[in-house]
């Protein structure tokens, strides 16, 4: 692949053509596997920032319509991602699609020879987590997964707070997201052409059920519910910002509240064990109190909350206070995650999130689902795979 100018990639789409007078075929080109919601948004923000698709690969058809009207006039389309990846001068892959196929998509993409933006979680498996860890090693390729928190200013501002030991010693850490989203799952039949089979993949062989593609997030098969879905996120900022590894053991309860026809729960409670603290992960997709996600360190000399707005910092005694000491609004773009991943790709420096960060993010919500689902304490090995 060609040698990518950093400054130009950091001025934007607009400043990228501009600082290089570039033709179209000059610049990083990439091919898109999974074009469900996430996958178009993330294909958007690669073009906006001064990337070109060349390939589109789905399983759906109206998911590969949608994403043409939003691609070059030229772009190749394929149901097969081997297909894809035998394209000639594709530089990146983005993969987008559903949690089973994680990685297989990462081991094809690597075995290819390209460089790999995936989304997270990074693995449905603690097992998973592992031969992708070795895989990336052995490819020598930068691969960055979609945990956006790591790239963002206001994020790695508030982590300051801690390093700087404002907050003192952390006892408890308390995640939490809250939607009022849920609802019956939809399962009348699906329109236009969907690969029944290949979205299947690895898993489990079943008739199909338009709701099982619909809200494949919500069916053991094919993901980890949004247990693994958003914990992956904010359980990697609880870590990241506490220095701690993983979790030594978690206890989980919840239930499927009011989307019917689920397996995964949309209101459950999590608590992380991490022998100098504790963590709770709570979510509730039946209420929009604090509407989205949150995060509350919790230390003998301060507090500090992140939201989706930014972070606020309270010194203790907290109730002295008349407001936080701090109040820093910021929002998390997903921009600047993916314009480390370009810059990544041209210097070949390991960008922001890592398949070992994200192996250790995704462990906890790993073994906090294994809890919920044995209904017992579940203790995580110091090798991040073997469960007791």
């Amino acid at each position: 692949m060609m040698e990518l100018d950093r400054r130009a990639f950091a001025t934007g789409a607009l400043g990228f053509a501009a600082a290089r007078k570039l033709r179209a075929n000059d610049r990083p080109t990439y091919g898109l596997i999974g074009a469900g919601g996430r996958g178009q948004d993330l294909h958007r923000y690669f073009q906006k920032l001064g990337a070109q698709c060349v390939a589109l690969c789905d399983v759906y058809d109206a998911r590969i319509e949608s994403a043409k009207k939003e691609s070059p006039a030229d772009v190749k389309t394929y149901v097969a991602h081997e297909d894809l990846l035998a394209q000639p001068g594709i530089d990146f892959v983005v993969n987008a699609g559903p949690d089973h196929w994680h990685c297989p998509h990462l081991l094809a993409a690597l075995k290819a020879g390209k460089d790999v933006y995936s989304e997270k979680p990074l693995s449905k498996s603690l097992e998973e987590s592992q031969v992708m860890i070795a895989a990336v090693k052995e490819s020598g390729k930068i691969v960055q997964i979609g945990m956006q928190r790591r790239s963002a200013e206001s994020v790695q501002s508030a982590k300051k707070l801690v390093d700087e030991g404002r907050l003192g010693r952390i006892t408890m850490v308390k995640a939490q997201w809250h939607w009022n989203v849920a609802a019956p799952l939809n399962n009348s039949p699906l329109p236009g052409k969907l690969d029944w089979e290949r979205f299947t993949g690895n898993a489990p062989k079943r008739p199909l059920e338009p709701m099982r593609y619909r809200y494949w997030r919500y069916f053991w098969d094919y993901a980890g519910g949004n247990m693994t879905d958003q914990g992956t996120h904010l359980m990697d900022v609880v870590q990241w910002f506490t220095g701690a590894t993983a979790p030594k053991s978690a206890v989980s309860q919840g239930y499927v509240a009011k989307n019917t026809g689920s397996e995964a729960p949309e209101v459950f409670s999590t608590v992380f064990d991490y022998g100098d603290f504790l963590a709770t992960w709570t979510l509730n997709y039946c209420n929009a109190y604090e509407n989205g996600w949150s995060i509350l360190f919790q230390g003998d000399k301060g507090t500090l909350r992140l939201d989706e707005a930014g972070y606020k910092f309270w010194e203790e005694p907290w109730h002295k206070q008349t407001g936080p000491t701090i109040d820093q609004q910021a929002p998390v773009p997903i921009e600047s995650h993916i314009q480390n991943f370009l810059d990544c790709i041209s210097s070949r420096k390991q960008p922001n999130c890592t398949v070992d960060m994200a192996a250790r993010a995704v462990a906890g919500p790993h073994l906090g689902n294994i809890a919920f689902l044995k209904g017992r304490v579940a203790k995580l090995g110091a090798d991040l795979v073997t469960v007791s």
